[in-house]
């Protein structure tokens, strides 16, 4: 079988959403409770751990996968996390530090085919995203239940976005990213 049947094959069998989403979509929570920031705190806490586990190993070859068809590529999904945590950790930094700041959107699908995503070793950004979420994981265990409702302005979104929906889409973003790897090294995309 050719690898354009296998993917048809396998996405006939998934429906691409399952692909995108291996772990669901992101769901807002309306509101929260101490031990659900401390379980989001701790998947932030561990995931650079985790990914490294995942992929420090991996041939380029290997690091070429793509977690579905014309998904990124192992590769750029680890060079994403870097990039996208740490606007993360800065955005959380202007909410605590301003009232209700307008953060600075970016075209992350654009940044994910600039030559140092496409090309560049992935212990580079490993080794940012483990001392990112360490500063991180600081911060977040430093603050009140209080600080968890300041605010962001989101202009793509158009909304007001609180630091506790933010620690949860971002636990949630851990998840999605270590299952794209698994998906990516299990089902083979090339």
């Amino acid at each position: 079988m050719g690898k354009k049947q296998k993917e048809k094959k396998v996405t006939t069998e998934k429906s691409l959403d399952e692909l995108r989403y291996p772990t669901g979509k992101y769901q807002r929570p309306e509101m929260f409770s101490e031990k659900e920031i401390m379980g989001w705190i701790s998947t932030i806490e561990k995931f650079p751990s985790l990914l490294k586990d995942e992929t420090e190993k991996l041939s380029n070859k290997k690091l070429a996968l793509h977690y579905r068809p014309e998904g990124w590529t192992i590769r750029q999904v680890v060079h994403h996390c870097a990039d996208s945590h740490s606007n993360a950790f800065t955005r959380f930094k202007l909410a605590l530090t301003e009232e209700n700041p307008s953060i600075k959107p970016y075209k992350e699908n654009l940044w994910a085919e600039l030559p140092d995503v496409t090309t560049a070793p992935v212990d580079w950004s490993l080794k940012i995203i483990a001392n990112i979420h360490k500063r991180w994981v600081v911060l977040l265990k430093s603050m009140s239940i209080a600080d968890f409702e300041r605010t962001y302005f989101h202009p793509e979104s158009n909304r007001v976005w609180k630091l506790f929906e933010v620690l949860a889409l971002y636990a949630w973003h851990c998840n999605h990213h270590l299952a794209h790897v698994k998906q990516a090294k299990k089902m083979k995309f090339e």
